[in-house]
């Protein structure tokens, strides 16, 4: 096994390094924090409100849109509250546009992905927490290209907002046109950007103008297994979900696929997990990529089962969607479909992924190395 390196759990840390971050937005503030940065523009505090109804509550951007402002300090107010933040670089659609994913340059250059998925009664985004990700997952995208900076709050957030208004546009066709769900399973460990996670949440669930207005058992926080920030985040009085990514119900095996566990073992990182349902009564999703002839073994579904069973789990598989030039290949379909059986009859909850997105490079991490490298996701140079 090679023992692979691991970035600093959390860069924000005391002498860790620090990335130049993006210029506030307001949806980095509370709505006090606002209207406390409007009067200091000279403006009446209301204009906080109006600008945050603007933007959470009708999805809009362009301060030539927001009539109800004075046109003499429209621009000053949306210059010091709306500043750009994500620049549209590419937005590819699939499944006759249910899945949508954009890849985004931020002011820094650093590229982040996040994915609009259209169900008949839901719409879902996923969304980035950092630039690139420092848990160094050998089978991911995102892990290869190594971590370059965490995502401010309103970087998180404003994934969510833009993808809100494409829904509302009506452009996933067959869906609601609000968007409903957002799983924080996009680029980067979002334990490991704790503070600004927990804040892009609160944004996300408080009701227009302070936020989006989402349900918090609506929201999905992933991690590989950061033990202390899991045994934190139960701490929040949040109805989240928490998703594990395990990869592997053995030591030996996860010790590879997610390098964390050489820190966290298995044992600990499910203990964490399983505090986390009791204190929230929230059932954990137990993320499993299927990797042929890695991890699908019947010894290991066997194994999993049994840490699994009478547990407030749910087994999520996913069909592996592998990167370019990769070694790591999608378990084939009776393999899969043997280790369904073995965790059912071990009484334990399970399902596989819908996949989504594999013509657009749907994989974590795959358009901004596509992007990065000069080519589209067909493998064609781009201009």
């Amino acid at each position: 096994m090679t023992s692979l390196p691991l970035m600093p759990v959390d860069p924000d840390a005391p002498g860790a390094r620090r990335a130049a971050m993006p210029p506030q937005h307001l949806a980095d503030l509370d709505l006090d924090g606002r209207k406390d940065l409007v009067t200091k523009l000279g403006e009446s505090a209301f204009r906080a409100r109006q600008v945050s109804t603007h933007y959470f509550g009708r999805l809009v951007r362009d301060p030539a849109q927001m009539t109800d402002l004075p046109a003499s300090s429209r621009d000053r107010l949306a210059d010091q509250l709306l500043p750009r933040l994500l620049t549209p670089v590419r937005e590819l659609a699939c499944d006759d546009g249910a899945t949508r994913k954009a890849l985004w340059r931020l002011h820094d250059g650093s590229l982040v992905e996040s994915v609009l998925m259209g169900y008949p009664d839901r719409v879902t985004v996923c969304i980035s927490s950092q630039a690139g990700c420092g848990m160094a997952c050998p089978f991911c995208a995102t892990g290869q290209a190594g971590l370059t900076r965490n995502l401010s709050t309103a970087e998180i957030v404003d994934q969510a907002v833009y993808l809100a208004g494409v829904a509302a546009s009506g452009k996933v066709a067959g869906s609601p046109p609000r968007l409903s769900h957002v799983v924080f399973m996009g680029m980067g460990e979002p334990l490991a950007n704790y503070n600004r996670v927990i804040a892009a949440i609160r944004r996300l669930v408080a009701p227009p103008p302070e936020g989006l207005g989402l349900s918090q058992r609506h929201i999905t926080v992933s991690t590989v297994g950061l033990v202390p920030a899991i045994h934190r985040l139960a701490s929040e009085d949040l109805s989240v979900t928490l998703a594990l990514s395990l990869h592997a119900p053995d030591d030996e095996l996860r010790d590879e696929l997610v390098p964390v566990n050489q820190r966290w073992k298995v044992c600990e990182v499910l203990d964490a997990a399983w505090a986390y349902a009791a204190r929230t009564g929230r059932r954990v999703s137990i993320e499993y990529a299927m990797i042929k002839d890695v991890n699908d073994q019947p010894w290991r579904a066997d194994l999993l089962g049994r840490l699994l069973a009478g547990k407030l789990a749910h087994v999520n598989l996913i069909p592996l969607n592998p990167t370019p030039g990769s070694r790591w290949d999608a378990s084939p379909k009776p393999v899969e479909r043997e280790f369904v059986r073995r965790l059912r009859d071990a009484g334990v909850s399970t399902t596989v992924r819908d996949t989504r997105g594999r013509e657009i490079d749907g994989a974590c991490g795959q358009l901004a190395a596509a992007e990065d490298s000069g080519t589209d996701p067909a493998g064609e140079m781009t201009a």
